[in-house]
């Protein structure tokens, strides 16, 4: 069998939103490192430009992957969150496993394989488990957001994890396109989807401390969007309700 008739061993999947100035370094660092590690080769890089304005796509396809690594760009002609961007990238995706990461790679790449040990089928990396590993902090009013909305989590039932919203998550590639196809939130509340879901599936989940740093210019918007979050997961809280689920809280980690 020839080697591109293989299924890739890593998918990793990069929603970009007006990306054009950051994301070709980003594409670059990845492609080095998963190149240069065989362990995940054959690899793909799937980037889901979400009707970005900036020519994102145009410049993303620009860049020349190493041998063993393939890259795909997938559009969206309108911007429809990041939620929606991920489950386009998680259905398109055709890997063992499936990274999915931020454009501008808060979390290294190198932490793929701190996220491999825990040796689950989701793992989700967390900047709260191990605070000291925050190289670059965000600010304070960010982070007291970010703290209450984990503690609205907790109070609805829908996770036991410290962090839900870290943008570095590894899964069983079977396990996230079987996800995608129930990922129903278009917003950035999608990763608590997600892990609610994989649990109601009855996939091992651990929460990873990773290493993490701030970055400027992030297309989180603090008031606006944590209202939005706050009203999706309420959505979530119902729809699950509704569809009959029974979510058993996991411990703290």
């Amino acid at each position: 069998m020839r080697l591109r008739d293989h299924p890739p061993t890593l998918s990793v999947v990069i929603p970009a939103y007006n990306e054009a100035g950051r994301l070709p370094e980003t594409l670059v660092r990845v492609g080095e490192w998963v190149g240069a590690n065989p362990r995940w080769l054959p690899a793909e890089v799937v980037v889901v430009d979400d009707g970005s304005r900036d020519g994102t796509d145009t410049i993303a396809a620009r860049v020349v992957p190493p041998t063993g690594v393939t890259l795909r760009i997938v559009r969206h002609p309108r911007n429809r969150g990041k939620g929606a961007a991920v489950r386009t990238g998680m259905q398109a995706s055709r890997g063992v496993w499936v990274l999915v990461c931020d454009a501008d790679l808060a979390t290294p790449i190198e932490e793929l394989e701190t996220l491999r040990l825990a040796e689950v089928e989701f793992a989700a990396g967390s900047r709260a488990v191990r605070r000291e590993l925050i190289v670059r902090r965000q600010p304070l009013p960010r982070d007291l957001m970010g703290r209450a909305f984990n503690l609205m989590l907790r109070i609805l039932g829908l996770t036991g994890l410290k962090d839900t919203q870290c943008g570095f998550k590894l899964l069983e590639g079977e396990l996230a396109r079987r996800l995608a196809t129930e990922q129903r939130l278009d917003g950035f509340a999608f990763d608590v989807e997600l892990l609610t879901r994989a649990q109601r599936h009855g996939a091992r989940i651990a929460e990873v401390p990773v290493h993490w740093y701030h970055m400027e210019a992030s297309r989180v918007h603090p008031v606006r969007h944590s209202l939005q979050m706050a009203r999706d997961v309420l959505r979530l809280r119902w729809w699950l309700w509704w569809e009959g689920s029974s979510i058993d809280t996991p411990p703290d980690q």
